[in-house]
This record gives C-alpha cells, structure tokens and sequence, in this order.
C-alpha cells in the first residue's frame, strides 16, 4: 500500500473518531473542505506540513496518518 492510500484510509477513519465532517476539518484546519475529500479519495497528497497541521486538529502524531492500515 502507497502512502497516499495509507493517508486517505487513515485520515477518513481519524475523523470520524473524533467526529468531525470534512468540512469542520478543513474549516480547524484552515483549508477547503474539497482538499480534505481530494485526500480521503486519494486524488491529492498532502505535504509533511499539512499532515501535521491535520494531525494536530485530529489530536493525534502524524505518525498515526501514515500508519500502516489493517
């Protein structure tokens, strides 16, 4: 599994645990609600900046957005 598929799995399942929309994601992460879809459909890839801007709204280490998935 790619990174990219590793990071849209994991972003998908990390926000719905803290339950969040991806527009209330991407409005605490100052970013457009269309950019956090484009990563949960592995249409787009995030820098290391912004996996750690949304690990830090998600309240987790970028670690878990790049964690290899069951």
């Amino acid at each position: 599994m790619v990174v990219r598929e590793r990071v849209a799995k994991n972003l998908k399942r990390l926000r719905k645990a803290v339950g969040l929309s991806q527009e209330e994601l991407a409005g605490r992460a100052s970013v457009n609600r269309n950019y956090i879809g484009k990563l949960e459909r592995k249409e787009n890839s995030a820098t290391t900046d912004m996996l750690a801007k949304l690990a830090d709204v998600l309240g987790c280490d970028i670690v878990d957005l790049v964690a290899p998935c069951e």
